[in-house]
């Protein structure tokens, strides 16, 4: 599959694939930049730059090359646009891994592009539905839905930890402390290396874990209860501050 997508002579390749709750896939790159769009589920994207979610009917792009592995929450199915070089440069999109949000529309293309024959010519409907998408894709919106991972060591000791096990409880004296590190150099360091203040962070960390949570079935209560907010409430208006919506939609 690989040889195919990195081979054909089209700027722009479309696919649809249907993956079970829980599939993983380890760390791997393609030739290509990926567009991938949750049409159903939520996808955890791990990277060397930090932990992505792309909730449903969100999207991510992953430029070529970016080493990423992906975990599915809920059923998910997936529809992919692989891009090329030519492409690419008319996207304007980062040179990282980043969560796009998705319009009607475009989820309206993207429907169509997955039918069409990877082959198509590039002046017929085809090609100029594939140069609509590609406007599409550009004009998304990021949303923030990232953790990144600091490179001083012991802040990423710390923050894989967080990812692991998010939760809100400890006071920020006491995670500095955990690092090693005065309060002071703590929150220096922390948002020279992520771009973030820790508190920040961490709500976004928090965020990441309740919406594959919640793609997985579990309770709005249980979710905010683990994650260590004061109530089911303040869950609710810290979800809906960042992303517009309430954690019920979330639940499949």
């Amino acid at each position: 599959m690989s040889d195919f997508y990195t081979e054909v002579p089209r700027e722009l390749i479309a696919s649809r694939r249907d993956h079970a709750a829980g599939t993983q896939f380890p760390r791997h790159r393609h030739a290509r930049g990926q567009f991938a769009c949750a049409a159903s589920g939520a996808i955890s994207v791990h990277t060397p730059e930090g932990n992505w979610l792309v909730p449903p009917r969100g999207a991510c792009w992953l430029p070529p090359g970016m080493e990423h592995g992906m975990r599915m929450h809920g059923q998910v199915t997936m529809l992919n646009v692989f891009a090329d070089a030519a492409a690419i440069a008319r996207l304007r999109l980062p040179s990282g891994c980043r969560v796009l949000d998705t319009t009607p529309l475009l989820r309206q293309l993207l429907d169509e592009a997955v039918r069409t024959d990877p082959l198509y010519a590039p002046d017929s409907r085809a090609g100029r539905l594939m140069a609509l998408l590609l406007d599409e894709i550009a004009a998304m919106p990021a949303l923030p839905l990232n953790a990144p991972l600091p490179h001083d060591a012991r802040l990423a000791r710390l923050c894989t930890g967080l990812l692991q096990q998010p939760h809100l409880h400890d006071d920020l004296d006491a995670v500095a402390n955990t690092a090693g590190m005065s309060r002071r150099t703590f929150t220096r360091l922390f948002r020279a290396q992520t771009g973030l203040g820790f508190a920040q962070w961490r709500q976004q960390a928090c965020l990441l874990a309740a919406i594959a949570r919640l793609a997985d079935g579990q309770a709005v209560t249980r979710v905010a209860l683990d994650l260590g907010y004061a109530s089911p409430s303040a869950f609710t208006a810290a979800f809906r501050r960042v992303l517009g919506t309430v954690p019920s939609a979330y639940n499949p």
